[in-house]
């Protein structure tokens, strides 16, 4: 049994890292409901505008329509893994670094794939093995929509002149604070309505195929604005919950350490009293 000493030295270790823990969930709490508000008010209007762009797209002639709908033989896929750039967040980075290199040795095992990394996590740990054509890190020092469009027309300029057949986005969705869901959508080429398309009869003006060539640009702005905002969002929601986590793991490991403390001060005692109580026998002896 370890002495009073290291016991109380890990019980004070211990209480420490329950305060830096207990600290990290309230900042990720507060950060989370600014997060959360801004994704849940952009998503309708990304969705809509992505539904609407959809149809257009596919009732266009194959002549005049928008280079980012046309599709060609796939040969390189760049992967757009977003991670965070920051840890403690449980498995949130984890499970995006392992369904981006999955890609990599799965559906697209005969294609020659790149990665786009947004965050840092991700940029260490697929940069030791993979080609990284860009780290656009610092988008969440400060993230807001004119940072994210130079980085989505830079993925269009990639499709556009050829230097990627396919772009895949690999990031969380926010569902709620414990719970985020893995999501990998392409971005590019534009993905034609399955099934059945909206009957909805639109009045364009002044004709469809110049509307469509001006809103696809923005539209794909807005889908990654909306995934690197969900990513944001289901950030803090990941590590607030981690962190609650770690603070009642640090809890119980205290009052264990507690309970042990107090039995082996309890022996030490007993014991000095039976050595008290020997000595003065021997005396009288």
């Amino acid at each position: 049994m370890p002495n009073l000493k290291e016991i109380r030295n890990r019980i004070t270790s211990v209480k420490s890292t329950m305060q830096i823990t207990s600290a990290m969930k309230m900042v990720s709490a507060s950060k989370l409901k600014k997060a959360q508000d801004a994704i849940t008010a952009m998503r309708p209007y990304s969705d809509k505008l992505t539904e609407l762009l959809q149809n257009l797209s596919a009732s266009l002639d194959a002549d005049s329509a928008s280079v980012y709908a046309q599709e060609r033989p796939v040969k390189k896929v760049l992967v757009v893994s977003i991670t965070s750039n920051k840890g403690l967040c449980g498995a949130f980075n984890t499970n995006i670094i392992k369904q981006s290199v999955s890609l990599l040795h799965g559906e697209y095992g005969e294609k020659e794939v790149s990665f786009l990394c947004i965050g840092k996590k991700g940029n260490d740990i697929l940069s030791k093995r993979h080609t990284i054509v860009e780290n656009c890190s610092d988008v969440f020092d400060d993230l807001n929509f004119n940072k994210v469009s130079d980085i989505a027309e830079q993925l269009m300029s990639y499709y556009s002149e050829g230097t990627f057949d396919k772009i895949i986005l690999v990031y969380n969705k926010f569902k709620n604070a414990a719970t985020q869901t893995l999501m990998t959508e392409q971005y590019l080429p534009i993905e034609p309505i399955e099934g059945e398309r909206s009957q909805t009869d639109y009045i364009m003006e002044p004709n469809e195929a110049q509307i469509v060539s001006q809103l696809i640009p923005k539209s794909l702005k807005t889908q990654l604005f909306k995934a690197i905002r969900d990513s944001f969002a289901s950030e803090h929601g990941a590590r607030m919950t981690a962190m609650h986590k770690a603070t009642d793991n640090a809890s119980e490991l205290r009052d264990q350490l507690t309970l042990t403390y107090n039995k082996a001060r309890q022996a030490a005692i007993t014991n000095e009293i039976l050595e008290i109580v020997g000595g003065a026998e021997a005396l009288k002896g």
